[in-house]
């Protein structure tokens, strides 16, 4: 029954699908805390710069922004992300658009974490000496990951799913393998359930070890 599936590189297309889900989450971590650092920041420029960023974002649809990096950024402006061939750049591109997505939830996911922090301990940190930042990486910014780890991992499960649209620009993930299963061969219904427990494998034992996380360091109000 499964005698179809020689030939194609199955695995491989799902390591490839990690590969863009582990990349674009580290990127969205660490970006998306920047936007949320600039969110709450006493200096409105800053404010208006994540404010507007977040709400552009998050209201464009992921396949445009994936599609711009490779037509706006490599073929029109030739960015091409330090790599020479083209398999890879398209890789790094599609990591990029990712990134530029899922930070603006990330950063709406911790903000919403920062406004559970006791506006009491922010006054007490500014009154022993703290500033801004060292209050926010001090004090703000530990409870708020510890209050959205749950937020955080629907996020990265929706990344992980979102990873399909890097097929628009041709990089080999689970998607891009699903069409090309799907145009030669007469086994739709089959391959669809092949690939759906594949990202159910991937998803759902993210979603259970994070939840468990999430309990395990609630902080207790």
């Amino acid at each position: 029954m499964f005698d179809f599936l020689e030939g194609y590189d199955l695995l491989g297309a799902f390591w490839v699908t990690v590969q863009l889900t582990v990349y674009s989450a580290i990127g969205s971590l660490i970006w998306g805390t920047l936007l949320a650092a600039m969110r709450v920041s006493p200096v409105p420029l800053m404010r208006g710069f994540g404010t507007a960023y977040v709400n552009i974002v998050r209201n464009i649809p992921l396949t445009v922004i994936i599609v711009f990096t490779s037509l706006g950024l490599f073929q029109t402006l030739n960015v091409s992300l330090g790599a020479d061939d083209f398999k890879t750049i398209n890789f790094r591109l599609a990591v990029l658009g990712l990134i530029a997505y899922t930070s603006a939830f990330v950063c709406e996911a911790l903000r919403s974490g920062i406004n559970t922090v006791p506006l009491g301990q922010v006054e007490a940190a500014r009154a022993i000496g703290l500033n801004f930042t060292q209050t926010l990486r001090l004090i703000v910014l530990p409870q708020a990951f510890r209050s959205v780890v749950g937020p955080l991992a629907n996020v990265l499960i929706a990344l992980t799913k979102n990873t399909t649209v890097a097929a628009a620009i041709g990089v080999a993930e689970a998607a891009l393998l699903m069409r090309e299963m799907i145009e030669n061969e007469a086994q739709l219904i089959l391959i669809s359930v092949i690939f759906a427990v594949g990202f159910i494998c991937l998803t759902l034992p993210t979603g259970l070890f994070l939840g468990w996380v999430a309990k395990k360091v609630a902080v207790k109000r």
